[in-house]
């Protein structure tokens, strides 16, 4: 028996919408780097990027588990002395670009080189429910629904 090994010509890539409203980050960030890899697929090739283009809107809706709201922070280093800075979680899905916090969370659960930083130009993050790819007819995987565990109530 030979192992099949997926060439870029039997790539099928689709789209999917994903509501990230009301759904947790660590789920929904693990469910959308196993589609964005291509794990769901039974042509799964570690060495192509065959997954799917994933649309999530409403990030700034995300729910989060304890006290990650308040006591997980971002930090960052201003190149000066004495320059290192920190934000909240809760502060930056408050603040300006809440879809930041869903894009690191799905970035951070891929393996790290030149075919993740592939993979992740196929996620497409929008804090809101409106988003420009009607055109490409994403079809809708309903999160919620896969498991009582994936929402917070």
């Amino acid at each position: 028996m030979k192992t099949f090994s997926a060439t870029p010509a039997d790539i099928d890539k689709k789209w999917i919408l994903i509501d990230a409203e009301g759904v947790v980050l660590g789920r929904l960030a693990s469910i959308v780097a196993m589609r964005l890899r291509g794990k769901h697929k039974a042509t799964f090739t570690p060495s192509q990027d065959m997954g799917d283009n994933v649309i999530i809107i409403n990030a700034d809706k995300i729910q989060l588990t304890g006290k990650k709201r308040t006591d997980e922070r971002f930090y960052w280093h201003t190149g000066h002395p004495g320059g290192i800075k920190s934000r909240t979680m809760g502060e930056i899905l408050e603040g300006k670009y809440p879809e930041r916090v869903v894009t690191k969370a799905v970035q951070r659960m891929l393996p790290g080189g030149k075919l993740s930083r592939q993979q992740m130009t196929n996620l497409r993050v929008y804090a809101g429910a409106e988003h420009p790819h009607e055109a490409q007819a994403p079809e809708v995987l309903d999160v919620k629904s896969l498991n009582k565990k994936n929402t917070r109530s």
